[in-house]
């Protein structure tokens, strides 16, 4: 059973998810927050696979929210989705540098609700490789000219190069063609470099190799 906690501060939006995600046998909502800071307490008393959390609440928002959560080793497996009313707000690109696992508009389809919330139970990125480069491009775009970063010195070689293409929006299937070795080969290079930099999954591994420079806006693999 997938337990999903919702954070938003319209009980209108809450009532409607639960609606919707309750009616799934594999799916139970396990608690609501009206704020950010119930969303903390709800995610260290429940420890739930799933949080559906708000962009912009009254008191602590969700951005900080899901900073406070995701740095929490003691929250490692909880997953947080974000909940936005704009698919480009400004500030999306912290919330998955933060380690958000993807985000959903509000008014998405109810069978995409379900879906995204499975795939994230799974272990898996939200977002499709793709919509996540542009994403990040996008916003870090606008950000300014990042200094090279130390931080990839624990890197392999082979582990840059492979980050650099899960940037660039190849999957593992496509990374091990480009790079001619196996899916499992590439797929253990893309879990060493996560775990080397601390990333939770691949969108914030893919927003680390903006960050740090690895490749810049606009390129193409």
């Amino acid at each position: 059973m997938i337990r999903v906690v919702l954070a938003d501060d319209q009980a209108l939006v809450r009532g409607g998810f639960r609606a919707l995600l309750d009616a799934r046998d594999d799916i139970e909502v396990v608690g609501e927050a009206a704020d950010g800071h119930e969303a903390l307490a709800l995610a260290g008393r429940l420890l739930p696979d799933v949080i559906l959390m708000d962009i912009r609440m009254p008191g602590l928002d969700g951005l900080e929210a899901t900073r406070r959560i995701a740095a929490d080793p003691h929250l490692a497996a909880v997953r947080i989705v974000i909940l936005t009313t704009f698919e480009l707000d400004e500030y999306l690109f912290d919330a998955l540098r933060f380690g958000a696992s993807g985000f959903l508009v509000k008014d998405t389809e109810p069978a995409d609700l379900v879906s995204a919330v499975r795939v994230v139970a799974a272990g898996d990125s939200l977002l499709s490789p793709r919509l996540t480069r542009r994403l990040i491009a996008e916003f870090a775009a606008r950000a300014k000219q990042p200094e090279p970063a130390r931080q990839l010195d624990v890197l392999t070689e082979r582990e840059r190069q492979v980050m650099a293409l899960v940037a660039g929006g190849l999957s593992n299937e496509e990374i091990a063609g480009r790079l001619v070795m196996s899916p499992a080969t590439a797929r253990t290079h893309v879990s060493r470099a996560m775990t080397k930099l601390g990333a939770r999954d691949r969108t914030q591994l893919a927003v680390f190799a903006y960050e740090t420079g690895l490749v810049r806006p606009g390129w193409n693999p």
